[in-house]
C-alpha cells in the first residue's frame, strides 16, 4: 500500500501536476509515466513500419481506437485537429486499431473506419492486442481500452489519458493539449 502511494507520488513529480497522469499498478506490466516507451508489435497500414525509436525527436500522441466505439469517434476530431495544427511543430499522431468485433478482422474495414474518422496520420493494427496488453492492460484492471499515450522527444512517456473520450472543447481535450504544448515547448527549447 505504501509502495503504491510512493510510486504514484513519484509519477506525479516526474511529470508535474496533472490528475490524469498515471502509472501502472506496482508489480504489474504496462508503461509507466517517466519511463521509455517500449517497442511495439504492430502491422502498419499503407506506410512503412514505424519503430518507437524512429519517433525520437518528435512529440508523439498514440491513441488506440476500435469500431463501434462512441468514445473513439467523439475523440477523433481532437486527434485530427492536433495532427493538423501541430504536425509542423513536431507532433506525430499515431492511431492504433484494436479489433473488438466478433467478425474477422478485415484490413479494408479498418482503412474505411480510419477514413470515416478523418485520420490522415499513420494507422497500425494491434493484432491480438499484443502492444495494448504490454503497454496498458497488463498493468492491472482498466476501465477503457481506448487509451492514449503522449511521449516526449527523448522517447519517455510523459502523460497517459486513461481512456474514454476527449471530445473537442472538453476538459480532457484541454488537458491533452496542455501536455502536448508543454512538451513541444520544453523539448523544442532543448534541441
Amino acid at each position: 500500500m505504501i509502495r503504491a502511494a510512493v510510486l504514484a507520488v513519484l509519477a506525479v513529480l516526474l511529470v508535474g501536476c496533472g490528475s490524469a497522469a498515471s502509472a501502472p499498478e506496482p508489480g504489474g506490466g504496462g508503461v509507466a509515466v517517466g519511463k521509455a516507451a517500449p517497442a511495439w508489435e504492430l502491422d502498419w497500414m499503407g506506410a512503412p513500419p514505424i519503430a518507437v525509436k524512429d519517433l525520437r525527436g518528435s512529440v508523439v500522441l498514440v491513441r488506440w481506437f476500435t469500431e463501434g466505439c462512441s468514445l473513439c469517434s467523439s475523440s477523433a476530431p481532437t486527434l485530427v485537429a492536433l495532427h493538423d495544427e501541430l504536425g509542423a511543430k513536431g507532433l506525430r499522431v499515431i492511431g492504433v486499431y484494436h479489433h473488438k468485433s466478433p467478425e474477422p478482422l478485415e484490413v479494408a474495414n479498418v482503412r474505411a473506419l480510419a477514413a470515416e474518422l478523418g485520420f490522415k496520420f499513420p494507422i497500425a493494427i494491434d493484432r491480438d492486442w499484443k502492444t495494448l496488453k504490454a503497454w496498458w492492460l497488463d498493468g492491472g484492471a482498466k476501465r477503457f481500452t481506448s487509451v492514449s499515450f503522449v511521449i516526449d522527444r527523448r522517447g519517455a512517456v510523459r502523460y497517459i489519458h486513461e481512456g474514454g473520450a476527449y471530445a473537442p472543447k472538453s476538459k480532457d481535450a484541454a488537458e491533452l493539449r496542455r501536455w502536448i504544448d508543454r512538451l513541444l515547448r520544453e523539448d523544442g527549447a532543448q534541441r
